[in-house]
């Protein structure tokens, strides 16, 4: 069985390989297995929103820290030798300490969110991160997110991204290992900010009208991840069963037994 540390330095190794790295998020036991036995898969990840809805919860931390932090090692027992990256919202209240209590289930990266807050707390969310996986004596793969694409609303584009840019750089000074920088962004805006923070520090997540993966890959993105968008794809198929079970149909030709 590999260890915590070295699940931690392969994720980093992902993460500054030239081959982008993919990752189908997981929100619980059944589909870790499902995608650490798909082959490609390298890494698995966690979303706080898929993990929150499977048991009942909104977004924003309103699941339990102890619960969340449960579910998180269930996916980790069940992915093996394959290292987990976890969702942690924007710490709990307490981003070292959650950080700390992810570790000890086995988790070798994290998500941890600024939610556009002030550029000083959110640098002082990051330090704190930082300075519980250093005393953990692992690799971690702190992977800082910043929401100013994703509550924009009507500011102007070019200030957004000056934001993210400033933002990006202060989190990563301040010993992260990634920049996590969800939204729609077009190349563009994509490709600047890989010119200001550098090759393999950018991660993207993969929704309706994203950039290509091949132009991700070319741009120098580390990393494209899913978030809630796999249970998103699941429930659609789910969905789309039932309609198709009350309209006199039935299952799928194509369904495959995977549980």
């Amino acid at each position: 069985m590999t260890s915590t540390a070295e699940k931690a330095t392969r994720l980093q190794e992902l993460h500054a390989a030239p081959e982008l790295l993919l990752v189908v998020n997981v929100w619980d036991a059944i589909t870790a297995k499902v995608v650490a036995e798909t082959t490609g898969t390298r890494a698995l990840a966690t979303p706080s929103h898929g993990i929150a809805a499977s048991r009942g919860y909104a977004d924003g931390e309103n699941i339990p820290r102890d619960l969340m932090i449960s579910e998180i090692g269930l996916i980790v027992r069940t992915a093996g030798d394959l290292p987990v990256t976890a969702d942690l919202e924007a710490g709990y209240g307490d981003p070292g300490g959650t950080v700390t209590k992810a570790i000890e289930v086995g988790a070798v990266g994290c998500n941890l969110e600024d939610q556009a807050r002030p550029l000083d707390e959110s640098v002082k969310a990051v330090e704190a991160a930082v300075a519980a996986a250093q005393a953990s004596g692992i690799d971690f793969v702190l992977n800082a997110r910043t929401d100013v694409f994703l509550k924009a609303g009507d500011r102007d584009p070019d200030d957004v991204l000056a934001d993210a840019v400033e933002r990006g750089r202060a989190y990563l000074d301040a010993g992260a290992s990634n920049y996590f920088v969800p939204g729609k962004l077009d190349e563009t805006q994509v490709g600047r900010l890989v010119e200001a923070l550098g090759e393999r520090k950018v991660n993207l997540i993969g929704i309706p009208g994203s950039i290509p993966l091949t132009r991700a890959q070319e741009l120098g993105v580390s990393r494209v991840s899913y978030g809630p968008w796999s249970q998103n794809v699941a429930l659609t198929a789910l969905a789309k069963l039932a309609e198709d079970v009350y309209a006199g149909g039935g299952l799928p030709a194509d369904t495959r037994k995977l549980n």
